[in-house]
């Protein structure tokens, strides 16, 4: 009985050991298309899916921008950037620690996040203070100097060599933007200083995305901004209150919303790629700020606006082209 017990183990062992079982699928609760669309964005270009990530977050940015606009008329600008970096900073403060729990009271580079967070409350001041005295379409074409900005400080600050055709492509989308709103020479004032203040801060601020991004969650570095500029912004904030209606405080919240997504976007985006690449791309916020601005207002560009669009996708794409053209030697700096 015992050797027919032990023929019967062992037959029992080796079906369920050595003969393999029937194959069946897994299908996964998400979908697996992300890393395989990645994979095939990758082998168009190395940085192709940094570069949509941008993109995309530029255009979520325009809209919002698009919504500002249609609050800005009826609420004073401080307290409508408090209420975007205070909701921003809401939705993400939970997110932030459902994701990182204790961690995210302790971030790294604690200086540096409180910089990045100061630069957005400055940039937002400056840029309130300049569109004062400027023309809105004249402080954006002042402000799109930041690009040049940023990659000039992305050698000195990060050791990210940059190129020929990385200058070449930021330089024809500033000539495109500049052909999209055509700025008025004599209308520039005071006002002026102020915007290029704050493309200066911008720029700061996406090397920054960078470093911080490359270091650390970008969700807990995106928090961290919002935090420390609506604190900052809460000091101005008893002198600019109004107690917005119901329909504003909508809007005002899908300002936050759109800020909070486009902004944690950014970070992932200049993470991912090095800045000489993603520069050129910024300015395709744009295209999306006339396209938005047709669906929202109705305003509808002319030829040489048309062009000045073309012109910046082509700029775009020429950088796109040349994968070799920034070659990543990171030297930090900081």
């Amino acid at each position: 009985m015992r050797g027919r017990d032990g023929q019967h183990y062992a037959r029992r062992w080796w079906l369920c050991h050595a003969v393999p079982a029937p194959h069946h699928p897994v299908v996964p609760l998400l979908s697996s298309s992300r890393p395989r669309t990645t994979a095939f964005l990758t082998r168009l270009h190395p940085h192709a899916p940094a570069i949509l990530i941008m993109v995309s977050a530029l255009c979520l940015a325009a809209l919002g921008g698009a919504v500002m606009k249609l609050l800005a008329g009826d609420l004073p600008p401080v307290l409508l950037a408090w209420f975007r970096f205070a909701i921003y900073g809401a939705i993400l403060i939970p997110l932030a620690f459902w994701r990182g729990g204790r961690a995210c009271l302790r971030p790294s580079r604690p200086l540096v996040q409180v910089l990045r967070g100061l630069l957005l409350a400055a940039g937002n001041t400056f840029f309130i203070l300049g569109v004062v005295h400027v023309d809105y379409a004249n402080a954006i074409a002042i402000l799109y100097v930041y690009p040049f900005i940023m990659v000039w400080l992305s050698a000195l600050m990060l050791g990210e060599p940059v190129s020929r055709p990385a200058w070449i492509g930021v330089a024809g989308g500033f000539c495109g933007v500049l052909m999209v709103m055509r700025p008025d020479p004599a209308a520039l004032e005071i006002g002026a200083l102020f915007i290029l203040v704050t493309g200066a801060t911008v720029a700061v601020q996406m090397l920054l995305n960078r470093k911080l991004g490359s270091e650390s969650n970008p969700l807990l570095v995106s928090m961290w901004g919002a935090v420390v500029a609506a604190l900052a912004l809460s000091l101005a904030l008893p002198f600019a209150w109004q107690a917005p209606t119901l329909d504003q405080m909508m809007l005002i919240g899908a300002v936050g919303a759109l800020s909070a997504l486009s902004n944690t976007l950014m970070i992932v985006a200049m993470a991912r790629a090095p800045a000489g690449q993603i520069a050129p791309f910024t300015y395709f916020e744009i295209i999306a700020a006339i396209i938005i601005g047709m669906v929202m207002f109705g305003t509808l560009p002319d030829e040489l606006s048309w062009a000045g669009m073309a012109l910046i996708a082509i700029s775009g794409i020429a950088v796109k082209r040349f994968p070799g053209a920034l070659k990543l030697r990171r030297r930090e700096k900081f």
